[in-house]
């Protein structure tokens, strides 16, 4: 697999890693791994499937009713289908060679993280 594309740029947070259509953003790369990288490549495939204008309505609406949810902002981030798949499968270096189409849709229910 060919190696992604990682900008650096102070606009963003220390410590976050932001995925633009595929293209990673990042204050500091020195802590970019290959399992951040598989995290980011997992949410690269959810955007390709939802044609990306969709993918980023949908995390913006399910963090909103998480953040009602949950009232924690901490809390609505980690319970996002989109990042509990990423979470779930960031270590499985592998995951995305049989990642079924739209797995995303079976981390919607309310079950917090573990």
């Amino acid at each position: 697999m060919k190696s992604p594309i990682i900008i650096r740029s102070r606009i963003v947070p220390k410590g976050i890693c932001i995925n633009i259509f595929g293209t990673f953003w990042a204050r500091d790369t020195r802590w970019i791994d290959k399992y951040v990288i598989n995290h980011e490549r997992i949410h690269t495939a959810q955007m390709r499937e939802l044609l990306f204008i969709p993918f980023y309505i949908l995390y913006l609406i399910e963090w909103f009713v998480r953040i009602v949810q949950y009232r924690n902002w901490n809390m609505a981030y980690l319970n996002i289908s989109f990042e509990r798949e990423a979470y779930a499968n960031g270590k499985n270096i592998i995951y995305l060679s049989s990642r079924p189409r739209f797995a995303w849709i079976k981390y919607l229910t309310t079950q917090k993280p573990h």
